[in-house]
């Protein structure tokens, strides 16, 4: 396992993190650079990135975990969700596939049954379930909160 560092991201590396999103095939609302983390190599590349993005005022999400293809299973994606849950509020939810539930259980998220959501990831969850549905896919979206 490789070490990164993180650090904000600079608004030179806005479109390199909207180029990760779209590669990752992760939803791209509210790329605001910004909010991001970036992991950097020793040649301060980025090689992956994060935010906490914000819902309205009292709603945080974990959000927009993105690592190079290149760089998976190599520590960036876990040293990105540690850096952004050390000082984060909470709680702190955030929207994954569902086999990547077992992933985030590592660092304390549990499953959010739908009653208990707030408003915006249910009407999340509605839309990836036409969605999945039109698509035939497998995979559910799965909403997950850390208290």
């Amino acid at each position: 396992m490789s070490i990164y560092k993180i650090r904000p991201a600079r608004e030179t590396e806005s479109a390199r993190i909207r180029d990760l999103i779209h590669i990752t095939g992760i939803n791209p609302m509210g790329l605001d650079w910004k909010r991001f983390v970036v992991a950097v190599d020793d040649r301060d590349e980025m090689v992956g990135c994060g935010q906490i993005k914000p819902h309205g005022t009292d709603i945080l999400e974990l959000a927009s975990i993105a690592v190079y293809p290149e760089y998976r299973g190599k520590g960036a994606a876990r040293a990105i969700i540690e850096h952004l849950l050390k000082d984060s509020p909470r709680p702190l939810y955030l929207m994954c596939e569902s086999s990547l539930g077992s992933l985030y259980e590592k660092f304390g998220f549990r499953p959010v049954p739908y009653e208990e959501m707030p408003r915006y990831f249910q009407r999340m969850t509605k839309l990836a379930g036409l969605v999945t549905a039109l698509a035939r896919r497998e995979e559910q979206l799965l909403i997950m909160k850390l208290q």
